[in-house]
């Protein structure tokens, strides 16, 4: 899972060149990967809360089905790992981390849903395929500086055309902007880590 599902390095977030020495506090040289887990995974929790969060589903057009939460926790995931790149050692684990952290929840998903063990592997490399084109597409458009607002182009493109896909782009940017003032301990404890979304009506 690991290899397939892992963080790649053609999509921004491979390993970081600097060092840190925050990396002996959260890891530990000789730290178990269970032991590390435990903050990467309360963080997941609160970016799948985040991605919960109702006011998206009922004023932002998310769909509240399988495919609209993909895509909410999605959003939130790419948004955490991507200032995780920017972050010196042990950043890059994290991100590691939390991207096999986020498959195990989906795959949890699909085995309370009933899914059989012959078809999981399948469902999770389609996903994992529609995971790393949104990460690539919305970073891409994150980097976009001209024209039409490209991130709400993407937005609108991959989780539905009734969505309020400005108001998700302007809080997907706030996000960021949140995320930038975090170092990886500020990240891995805030709590809440987002702000909240508001809506085109709510401006």
């Amino acid at each position: 899972m690991r290899g397939m599902l892992g963080v790649t390095p053609e999509h921004g977030f491979g390993k970081a060149s600097a060092n840190s020495g925050v990396a002996a506090v959260i890891f530990g040289l000789f730290g178990r990967r269970t032991d590390r887990m435990v903050p990467v995974n309360a963080l997941l929790g609160r970016i799948v809360a985040a991605s919960r969060e109702p006011a998206l589903y009922l004023e932002g057009g998310v769909p509240d089905d399988f495919e609209g939460r993909f895509e909410a926790l999605t959003l939130h995931v790419f948004l955490v790992l991507r200032r995780l790149r920017e972050l010196p050692e042990p950043a890059a684990d994290v991100a590691q981390d939390l991207v096999d952290a986020n498959f195990s929840y989906l795959e949890l998903g699909f085995r309370q849903g009933g899914v059989g063990d012959v078809s999981v592997p399948k469902r999770l490399k389609k996903i994992g395929r529609s995971f790393y084109g949104r990460v690539g597409a919305y970073e891409e458009a994150l980097a976009a500086t001209a024209g039409p607002d490209a991130l709400a182009v993407a937005l609108s493109r991959n989780i539905a055309p009734q969505a309020d896909a400005e108001a998700l782009a302007r809080h997907a940017r706030a996000v960021a902007a949140q995320l930038a003032t975090l170092d990886l301990e500020g990240i891995l404890a805030a709590d809440p880590i987002f702000p909240k979304f508001e809506s085109s009506l709510s401006k």
